[in-house]
């Protein structure tokens, strides 16, 4: 099929909000440089060596609270932060900054061990005993940090690959516990807020800032949506070996304002099933008073979501994600797509304007999900349908730059979108990037926690 330009026309509605990634790495970076500078002012002079561990403890303590704040902020699902940065983003400075705030919080409590120890010419053992047990709220914040370093050693990618979707994500609330503890310590021993009424009233609204948007975001806005548009389960059809679709209906969907290539968290109400939300993209444009996902078997949860009955009532948070034509700025956009991948890039291939190429990889025919739909949707808009089918042991590495270069001969001309298994996205980037596409134009979305 030839590719030719289509301009696909919509209609016109107020762009949703969007915090782009430079402005929120700039606001967290000041808030960073206002911790620094509250201990800077509370700090006129430093001495000896036990005055010099004690100022780097607090300085390190400070910085894991505002961290601590900051990560559970990262992941409130603030709508406009989902849109302007991205949820695969987000997940990955919260998972970069969750190492951080470990780290900082080991340093603080060692270093204010051991500078106390030196300041007192007592051991470190005794003087770690002493602290837990006589100082207030120390105790809390030793719990704090057991959970910290628990949640952070889960975290860890050998952890992770052995730990389900759901056990993962369910463990992680224990950060809420751990950051309820060490807000009680901080203001409790916190030398910065002692008689310092500005900068505890600073740090209540930090936290109950965070708080809020938890509250409003997180568990206020999935019982709304659910309350407002009653999403049920409406049939479940076979896609592919492995795969179905689940075809959803409610009311009043388009007070939504979803995009192509956008995802929810669902819960479905069965009694396997309503105690995990479980990401899974729109596979199609709304339709009227209808969505649509599609899922693949990958384990328990998944493998149950064949079995739904009609009826059966859903409860969703979203819609969430920059996957989006937001991120298109070239009129010429290549979608590269691996297995159950095409999910978010079939939407996108109906709806994105301009001239638009899709690459489909699949290890064999049968695996090929909605090649009637995509057919029909090349024909239609005449953009390129390209198959790459086969086990990669006998075609090779289907994604290097002459070969993506053979395949669209004006790569570097276009934006990239790329959904699919980690190796897939990962090869495909680098041969990208090899054949000259900037990084600034080639766009993931991973799901991978």
């Amino acid at each position: 099929m030839t590719t030719t330009d289509l301009r696909v026309e919509t209609k016109s509605s107020p762009a949703p909000a969007r915090v782009r990634r430079g402005p929120a790495l700039a606001v967290i970076a000041l808030g960073a440089a206002a911790v620094v500078a509250l201990w800077w002012r509370d700090t006129p002079h430093v001495v000896g060596p036990g005055g010099w561990l004690t100022g780097a403890g607090r300085i390190t303590g400070l910085l894991a609270g505002y961290g601590l704040a900051v990560l559970l902020a990262l992941m409130a699902r603030v709508p406009a932060l989902e849109r302007g940065v991205g949820t695969d983003r987000l997940t990955r400075w919260h998972a970069r900054g969750g190492r951080y705030v470990v780290w900082l919080a080991i340093a603080h409590t060692l270093l204010i061990i051991w500078g106390y120890a030196v300041t007192e010419a007592t051991g470190v053992v005794d003087e770690t005993v002493t602290m837990v047990l006589s100082y207030p709220d120390v105790l809390k914040a030793t719990a704090a940090m057991a959970l910290l370093v628990a949640v952070g050693a889960i975290s860890v990618r050998a952890a992770r690959r052995r730990l389900r979707y759901e056990t993962w994500y369910h463990l992680h609330f224990y950060t809420y516990l751990a950051t309820w503890l060490a807000f009680g310590h901080q203001l409790a021993t916190g030398e910065e807020f002692a008689g310092h009424h500005v900068a505890t009233a600073c740090w209540y609204a930090l936290y109950l800032g965070v708080a809020a948007l938890l509250v409003r975001y997180r568990l206020w806005a999935p019982l709304a949506l659910s309350l407002r548009h009653r999403l049920r389960v409406v049939t479940v059809v076979p896609e592919a070996p492995g795969v179905v679709s689940i075809y959803l209906y409610g009311r009043d969907l388009d007070r939504l304002r979803i995009e192509p290539g956008q995802f929810f968290r669902w819960r479905f109400l069965t009694r396997r099933l309503w105690w995990s939300a479980n990401p899974y993209s729109l596979s199609a444009p709304p339709g009227t008073g209808t969505l649509r996902i599609t899922v693949k078997d990958l384990g328990d949860h998944s493998a149950a979501l064949a079995r739904l009955r009609p009826g059966t009532r859903v409860l969703a948070e979203g819609p969430y994600g920059a996957f989006t034509a937001g991120l298109r700025c070239r009129e010429r956009v290549l979608l590269i797509a691996g297995g159950v991948g095409i999910t978010p890039l079939r939407a996108l291939f109906e709806t994105l304007p301009g001239q638009v190429t899709l690459i489909y990889r699949a290890r064999s025919a049968e695996e090929l999900v909605f090649r009637a739909e995509l057919e029909e949707i090349a024909a239609r808009r005449g953009a390129r349908l390209l198959y790459c089918v086969g086990d990669r042991a006998v075609i090779g590495s289907p994604f290097t730059a002459r070969e993506l270069r053979r395949q669209v001969p004006d790569l570097r001309a276009h934006d990239v979108y790329l959904c699919g298994p980690p190796a897939m996205t990962g090869a495909a980037s680098a041969a990208l990037r090899e054949a000259g596409v900037p990084a600034r134009r080639i766009h993931h979305e991973s799901f991978d926690f």
